[in-house]
């Protein structure tokens, strides 16, 4: 169990600016969230061909992308120290959405290397993805917002558009807990992402018209 550091941006952005250290730096531990999602028991395949949705890449807000964990205290940001995710944020929370859809019968999700042009595009962006203290050295509470859009081609109309919050209190401050937090935030997040674009494009195009 490590106790939560937090290193300053302007200081990290001094410390990067300056002469390296001789001496060793400290090894980081590397976390990850949303690896996979548990199977869901009960579900049975439909009659109907469940929807093609091609997935856009999914935008991340600044200063949460990479591999640092973000922390906030009221107006001040900073990243924890010691701590870091295995690959970008923006990646895992990606591979974190698509486990969600693989649970979900009723949509299909289309590769950006599958050939072809689905009739349905999702686009999702992060606009928040942080861990917030209500005072420094209390038990944070990770917040993850995320804004949906549903476009239909070839009109390129939007069907549908909604905002999603997550707030996950971390059970002490601790990386791991927070970590934990973070990973039951984004499941639960992506989810209802998930289930609300089975909803959105709820309309049943068959297998041969996605070419």
């Amino acid at each position: 169990m490590i106790p939560t550091r937090l290193v300053s941006v302007a200081a990290l952005a001094l410390a990067l600016s300056g002469c390296s250290l001789l001496s060793t730096p400290k090894p980081v531990q590397l976390y990850r969230f949303g690896a996979s999602a548990p199977e869901q028991p009960g579900l049975t395949p439909q009659a109907m061909t469940p929807v093609a949705v091609a997935l856009r890449r999914i935008d991340f807000p600044e200063a949460s992308k990479g591999d640092r964990i973000l922390g906030v205290t009221g107006n001040e940001t900073a990243y924890i120290k010691g701590a870091r995710w295995v690959s970008p944020a923006e990646t895992l929370f990606n591979d974190s959405l698509e486990s969600a859809f693989a649970s979900n019968p009723r949509v299909r999700l289309i590769g950006r290397r599958e050939p072809g042009i689905a009739p349905r595009v999702l686009t999702v962006d992060v606009t928040r993805f942080e861990a917030r203290y209500d005072a420094p050295g209390g038990m944070p509470t990770v917040v993850i917002t995320a804004r949906a859009r549903m476009t239909v081609l070839p009109e390129r109309s939007v069907a549908s558009e909604e905002v999603f919050t997550v707030s996950q209190p971390a059970s002490e401050n601790r990386v791991s807990a927070i970590v934990n937090a973070f990973d039951i935030a984004s499941r639960d997040l992506n989810s209802q992402i998930a289930d609300w674009t089975a909803t959105a494009a709820p309309v049943a195009v068959p297998a041969s018209s996605v070419r």
